[in-house]
């Protein structure tokens, strides 16, 4: 077997945007500088082209994945016991967030609303802090999408703009502001030791798909919404809504989020802009009885004039104006819930 890492030698031609040239070819490129280093003109690294080759319309370049030239001398974390990516080639030690064995029992209990993709996250935290000024919002990203957390330019500027006043990586994602094991120790933990009021807890960017029914990132909202109300904690769920969406199983209400709803094994809450009648007329026949569907106001105008990020998959605010409308309308459920 010549295994299945399609992995190529190149040399960065251009640091910004990062270039790699490979078999004679300019390439972008992006490299996780984190976990591997810096990266220079002139450098020879390895990347991996498979997304590039393929054409995925999230991955449109190539993954560094060593430096050859001033990669190899990494220290790694001293005083860390857990490996994060372990037994994978990129394996390396964190300090979990976790709280330890010996902790008092929990006894913090903050709203978790959980997201159907990252393209939620700016409008929802943004929704949160214009419904509740003050509120202490942290992002907790899951499996689905992106793992290196260094790669959400969203939740960089949400942090810096104090929209958010925290970033967990939990479970398969690394490279946050803090460390997890598992996304219930993550919640625990903002919940009780980290002074959170509030948890938006969803995938990086670029959702995993696969036009298969439970085959996709969205599903991790399930394990997330399992999570967060095992821990007894108030849980949300935020809809993925779409009124441009080319793809039939995305419009109006997702099957992403059908799907999530008929297979939860406890109750929620979801959030819906007002006044969407089709949309809350197929929500409120999925939810029935077991979940409860709350009608929330929203500012479309407020937040187009934010400055944060209103473009999804290549449409803007005003051509999709049901996405932004979903999450606006599931942080600002947040009200008073902190």
């Amino acid at each position: 077997m010549s295994g299945r890492l399609k992995l190529r030698r190149g040399v960065v031609v251009a640091e910004e945007p990062l270039t790699v040239e490979v078999d004679g070819e300019r390439r972008p490129a992006w490299a996780d500088e984190e976990l591997l280093g810096e990266m220079r003109e002139g450098d020879e690294v390895v990347v991996n082209v498979a997304a590039l080759d393929l054409g995925l319309g999230s991955g449109g370049f190539d993954v560094v994945h060593v430096n050859l030239t001033r990669g190899l001398e990494g220290r790694g974390e001293s005083g860390a016991h857990v490996m994060k990516l372990n037994y994978s080639s990129l394996q390396h030690p964190v300090e979990p967030v976790e709280r330890p064995l010996e902790a008092a029992a929990a006894e913090g209990s903050v709203p978790v609303l959980v997201l159907p993709l990252h393209g939620h996250l700016a409008p929802a935290a943004w929704a949160a802090a214009e419904a509740s000024p003050g509120i202490r919002v942290g992002y907790v990203q899951t499996a689905g999408g992106a793992l290196p957390g260094g790669f959400s330019r969203d939740a960089a500027e949400l942090l810096e703009r104090g929209l958010l006043c925290d970033h967990i990586t939990a479970a398969p994602a690394y490279g946050g502001r803090r460390e997890a094991i598992s996304v219930a120790g993550a919640l625990d933990a903002a919940a009780n030791s980290l002074g959170w009021d509030a948890v938006l807890a969803g995938p990086g960017p670029g959702i995993i798909g696969s036009e298969t029914r439970l085959g996709h990132g969205g599903i991790a909202a399930l394990d997330t919404a399992h999570a967060a109300l095992a821990l007894g904690m108030p849980t949300l769920l935020s809809p993925r809504l779409s009124s441009a969406d080319e793809r039939a199983r995305h419009r109006g209400v997702s099957h992403h989020t059908l799907t999530v709803i008929e297979l939860l094994l406890g109750a929620v809450e979801v959030p819906v802009p007002a006044g969407e009648a089709e949309s809350i007329a197929v929500l409120s026949d999925a939810c029935g009885g077991r979940h409860r569907l709350r009608e929330e106001g929203v500012d479309l105008a407020g937040y187009a004039a934010s400055g944060l990020p209103a473009r999804t998959m290549g449409r803007g605010i005003d051509d999709d104006p049901l996405f932004f409308a979903a999450a606006l309308a599931a942080g600002g459920a947040l009200r008073g819930k902190g």
